[in-house]
């Protein structure tokens, strides 16, 4: 296995600063970027509660499931829109556009009565809270200069999301025993002060030149826009791959709850397991990304997505409690591998004025992936748990597959053999 990763020749890959020492020299711009991302995750509780919310005021579990649907198919548009804006307009500008607007349309929430607002607006905020992910991406990208800063990077910034998410799943519970409209102001306002930490704090930071200045090839790779992104075949190949690896991970909650339900375990057992990925993925993600980092990152990726793949397969076949707590320490730890890189990986794929559209495209595979996910595992569980896990193990495998280098041309330009 080369340990030389795609966006840097063999040769200099002893020059590269350690994972720590990467670590420790990061610019300002990538902790400001993350100190947002938290604060935003700590409050991000509409897309966790509002089945809840809609459920408690009287509607139907197929109207909240439909409002939830919408809000998914948002999600994707806000991707590709927001990687357009970042290379356009610029990261900063980007994001903070994002947050105000999310913020606005959440504090509305609680106020609507009729479900078609409901429905129109929460489709209207997994548009608007998307907007940012690709420009946040972007910055960091923009912001450092050699391979182990990039995964340094996106190793903070996922180290980020994970805290305050986990945080935020406890005080939205909180909230929401107490008030839905406290629960959504506070969601509002987590959003605001993202977009004020970033507007206030991220500034001069590197992105799309001025109008003015642009180069002519600059110029032409914006015109040409996601046609030109889409024309990548190594891009292509890294959202497919993308797409089948969410496919499988998002299994972790529909086919894993309804295995643990059928094999007479509760719910508090479920929560038990939930938690304990929660907890290796705050407590060791970071330091295994430091080890993974020395190696060439499509063999990082291929690893992570087979261990995803066979820790979730290995669940239909097990219903002790300690084996089924096996399971998920396999699966986690190919989530940490995998999911550490990926990003850095695409860093690393992007031509400078589309960085931003890149991780749009990317952010659409992840959320379609996300999306499909429980309603094919749902339906393929109900024909038959046996379908579902043989699936998965079957997308596993496809999915790192997909993650190898292609076998004529390389993986990517500069791939060091």
């Amino acid at each position: 296995m080369s340990t030389a990763p795609p966006d840097r020749p063999a040769e200099t890959a002893a020059a590269e600063p350690r994972f720590r020492d990467a670590l420790r020299g990061l610019p300002a711009r990538v902790w400001i970027v993350s100190l947002g991302i938290l604060v935003n995750r700590v409050g991000n509780f509409l897309p966790v509660f509002i089945v809840l919310y809609l459920t408690g005021r009287g509607h139907s579990a197929g109207a909240a499931g439909f409002v939830l649907g919408v809000s998914g198919l948002g999600n994707v548009l806000g991707n590709a829109i927001g990687g357009s804006l970042a290379d356009r307009i610029g990261r900063r500008r980007t994001i903070v556009l994002s947050a105000t607007t999310t913020a606005g349309l959440t504090a509305a929430v609680p106020y609507l009565g009729p479900l078609p607002a409901i429905v129109t607006v929460v489709g209207l905020i997994g548009v608007t809270s998307q907007i940012y992910r690709p420009a946040a991406a972007a910055v960091l990208v923009d912001s450092v200069t050699s391979h182990q800063q990039r995964i340094a990077a996106f190793g903070v910034f996922r180290f980020a999301m994970n805290i305050g998410a986990a945080l935020g799943g406890v005080i939205g519970g909180v909230l929401a025993a107490t008030s839905y409209t406290e629960l959504f102001l506070a969601n509002a306002a987590a959003f605001l002060l993202f977009g004020v930490v970033v507007g206030v704090l991220l500034r001069n930071a590197p992105g799309p030149r001025p109008p003015g200045k642009d180069t002519a090839d600059a110029r032409a790779d914006r015109a040409a826009g996601y046609r030109q992104a889409l024309a990548d075949r190594t891009l292509l190949r890294f959202l497919l791959m993308t797409l089948v690896a969410e496919f499988v991970y998002i299994q972790s909650t529909v086919g894993l709850p309804l295995h643990v339900s059928d094999a007479g375990l509760s719910e508090r057992d479920f929560g038990l397991l939930i938690g304990l990925n929660g907890l290796l993925v705050l407590v060791l993600e970071l330091p295994i990304t430091g080890v993974v980092s020395r190696y060439r990152l499509e063999y990082v990726m291929a690893a992570g997505n087979v261990l995803i793949g066979a820790g979730l397969a290995l669940t239909g076949l097990v219903t002790d409690m300690g084996l089924l707590a096996a399971t998920v320490l396999l699966w986690t730890l190919g989530e940490m591998v995998a999911t550490s890189v990926s990003q850095a990986y695409l860093g690393s794929l992007a031509p400078p004025a589309m960085v931003g559209r890149y991780q749009g495209l990317y952010g659409a595979a992840y959320t379609i992936g996300t999306g499909a996910g429980p309603l094919i595992g749902g339906a393929l569980y109900a024909f038959g748990p046996w379908a579902l896990w043989t699936l998965v193990a079957a997308s596993g495998v496809l999915a790192a597959r997909l993650s190898l280098p292609r076998r004529r041309g390389g993986a990517s330009s500069g791939t060091a053999g």
